[in-house]
């Protein structure tokens, strides 16, 4: 598989597994293509124009030839500086790695992370809160995750991946995507009567459950084992953490159980003042569980050798 033809399969697959559904995803496309087709020829060089046709800004072949042949790829969650060098050493060895790819973004796809958070209000719309409600809140979040962003040294692992000679891409929202609908999914067929239910489901998935071995298993932070779940919503997608004022809409939403990544402390002392259920069902073995199925996407074409690493084990369903 040529490493272009890769990045649109995960670009597709992540349109194909976008909680918003296809039709809310090609017209968000289709209004920047109008926006990209009113600009004037200045405007139009300072464009990115895979956001024509790739919705997720923070996913990108960050470096490498796009005719690249890909056969063996090393993936984790945080591919540093580090690991690009490690991958560099395991090829000493023999070892013959033509990718290495990342789910947290890095370079231009780092920098664009604030882009995609624009997801969130159309998702908390779909859970029955007000998509003015939504923008509102969300518009505030995304400039403080802009502002955040941009004192950040976002090129320093791409400048190593250049210098060593290794392609190098990310993979972040269209994995994110694949695990928020696959747990969604999950706990509509099986209802999870309680909290305590809910992270049980969790832990049947292998991810989660070689998670608990490692002391990073699901927990509930907010309630506890024997409080009824209600509506269960899975927040795993769009960026980062949402607005930390969310949790009263959600409640007003109806929703009883929030199953989320990680919760900062800052969102965590908003949500303790709302009657709902918070469930974490861990950081490192949802980016696992979203990049496994995306992987499991891919090699439905192509069989990949994967090499798992920092934080990332190949699990194939």
């Amino acid at each position: 598989m040529k490493l272009k033809e890769l990045y649109e399969l995960i670009v597709k697959k992540g349109i194909e597994f976008d909680p918003r559904g296809r039709e809310v995803v090609q017209k968000a496309l289709s209004q920047i293509n109008r926006e990209y087709g009113k600009l004037d020829e200045k405007d139009r060089k300072e464009f990115d124009t895979e956001g024509l046709t790739n919705p997720y800004a923070d996913t990108r072949i960050l470096w490498g030839g796009p005719d690249t042949r890909v056969r063996k790829i090393m993936v984790g969650v945080d591919m540093e500086v580090g690991e690009l060098i490690l991958a560099d050493r395991l090829n000493e060895k023999k070892e013959k790695i033509d990718l290495v790819m990342a789910h947290h973004p890095e370079g231009r796809a780092l920098a664009g992370l604030y882009q995609v958070m624009n997801i969130q209000a159309d998702i908390l719309n779909k859970v029955g809160v007000s998509i003015t409600v939504a923008e509102g809140l969300m518009k505030e979040r995304i400039n403080e995750v802009e502002r955040a962003i941009l004192p950040i040294n976002h090129t320093r692992c791409v400048d190593a991946a250049r210098l060593l000679g290794i392609p190098f891409m990310c993979c972040h929202t269209p994995a994110d995507n694949c695990v928020t609908t696959h747990l969604t999914g999950l706990m509509e067929k099986k209802r999870p009567e309680t909290a305590g239910d809910v992270v049980e489901i969790l832990k049947e998935i292998p991810e989660y459950h070689d998670a608990v071995r490692q002391k990073a298993g699901p927990r509930i932070i907010k309630g506890d084992k024997n409080s009824k779940a209600g509506k269960v919503f899975v927040d795993m997608t769009g960026g980062t953490e949402g607005s930390k004022d969310i949790f009263e809409k959600l409640t007003q939403a109806g929703v009883g159980t929030l199953v989320c990544m990680h919760l900062s402390e800052q969102h965590f002392e908003k949500a303790k003042k709302e009657f709902i259920n918070i469930v974490i069902a861990g950081h490192i073995a949802s980016d696992n569980v979203g990049l496994n199925l995306i992987l499991d996407e891919i090699e439905k074409k192509e069989k990949l050798t994967v090499v798992g690493c920092s934080g990332f084990k190949r699990i194939k369903r």
